[in-house]
């Protein structure tokens, strides 16, 4: 029992030392006692975090309310200065709170420098904010960085099959190849399929579009370009010339679907010797704005939160869309496509145009919350003078 008092003696010394080399430690010590010498109101001014040390806490000190790491990209608003007393020890302190006024507490004034935060996404790896109207970045995070991009390379295969279907080489009608046992297969799979196909039903080009499209049906994808190209490994070959026809040169396919050649392998879909579709953000950004361009019509298709096909509901994942959870009205969200699978993680190509403003398209890759960061994304594209019609 001695031994632990001990210890605990030793323990409070030097917290006590360190308290008393720089009161920005102070706001560390959750149950310490501090008092207010003195308080004064100040014009608003904004700060942003020095770096990622330090807290904000109520003004005794009493309880942590958040960290700056937690807030990155966040500007905080000064509205009282304080001076603190801790044991024989003083510090300025300031009064903060974000824009929402949601977070709000006391920090000490050496964890904040003056001025608006820069502008940064904290989950995405790879991003970028594309002017749709001139086809160049106006922000971007790691955009020439090629990496795996799941569903979102189905854009490719929807840009291939509506090129086929506005030749005269095919039509909505035409009914497609989907009674293979790999296809068959996939769609009963819950990790790789999405939408079935029931034997002896007929499935149409516009029925397995809506299906890829809003339901990110691998299986109808997939079905679709061998309907395009004639085999799944010329289609494959297809979507890299038309890449490379583009001067993608961030870009490389091996599949229709987006699925890893790994899950693609069982059903007999596998392609080439990398395991995955590996595309910079803003060649993903390219793709999509060649097939708005060409394929406008993909802007009222998107934007379609669920349609049945032959029985089953396609339904749409952008919960951009009006009457989902992220949807934000000034933003005029119509498009465009998610991805997921464990290695690329959440990804997301949207688009929308404000008004007064030009359509911005945006991608976020690796991003566990793609729908709130393309929201930031997309105001901050919004915010530079260039996209102003």
């Amino acid at each position: 029992m001695k031994i632990k008092q001990t210890k605990r003696a030793v323990l409070a010394l030097l917290f006590t030392v360190a308290l008393s080399g720089t009161m920005g430690t102070a706001v560390t010590a959750r149950a310490a006692t501090y008092t207010t010498v003195s308080t004064t109101n100040v014009t608003k001014a904004a700060y942003h975090k020095k770096s990622t040390t330090g807290a904000i806490y109520n003004k005794a000190h009493s309880k942590r309310l958040a960290t700056m790491k937690g807030y990155p990209n966040t500007t905080w608003y000064v509205t009282k200065h304080a001076t603190l007393k801790h044991g024989n020890t003083k510090g300025i302190y300031y009064y903060v709170q974000n824009k929402a006024g949601s977070v709000k507490g006391w920090t000490w004034h050496g964890y904040l420098v003056k001025g608006t935060a820069p502008f940064g996404l904290k989950y995405a790896k790879n991003a970028v904010a594309l002017d749709y109207t001139t086809g160049k970045a106006v922000w971007s995070k790691s955009a020439n960085t090629a990496r795996p991009i799941a569903s979102v390379s189905k854009i490719m295969t929807l840009y291939l099959t509506l090129q086929k279907v506005n030749s005269s080489a095919g039509k909505w009608r035409d009914v497609v190849k989907t009674n293979d046992a790999g296809l068959v297969a996939m769609s009963k799979d819950a990790g790789c399929g999405g939408f079935v196909f029931k034997s002896g039903h007929k499935y149409t080009v516009k029925d397995l579009y809506y299906a890829a499209l809003l339901d990110s049906s691998n299986n109808a994808a997939i079905a679709l370009g061998q309907w395009v190209a004639g085999s799944n490994a010329k289609f494959i070959k297809q979507m890299n010339a038309q890449a490379q026809a583009w001067n993608l040169d961030k870009t490389s396919f091996v599949s229709a679907s987006g699925l890893e050649n790994s899950d693609l392998k069982v059903f007999g879909y596998n392609y080439g010797r990398a395991n995955a579709n590996m595309v910079s953000a803003k060649d993903v950004a390219l793709i999509a704005r060649h097939l708005i361009q060409d394929y406008p019509r993909v802007l009222t298709d998107g934007s379609i939160g669920s349609k049945t096909v032959d029985g089953q509901t396609a339904y749409n994942y952008n919960n951009m869309l009006a009457g989902r959870k992220y949807y934000k009205s000034s933003l005029k969200v119509d498009g465009l496509k998610t991805g997921y699978t464990p290695l690329a993680g959440y990804c997301f190509v949207g688009t929308g145009q404000k008004a007064g403003k030009h359509r911005v398209i945006t991608v976020v890759l690796h991003d566990e919350n793609e729908f709130t960061e393309t929201q930031s994304l997309m105001n901050k594209a919004y915010s530079y003078s260039s996209m102003n019609n």
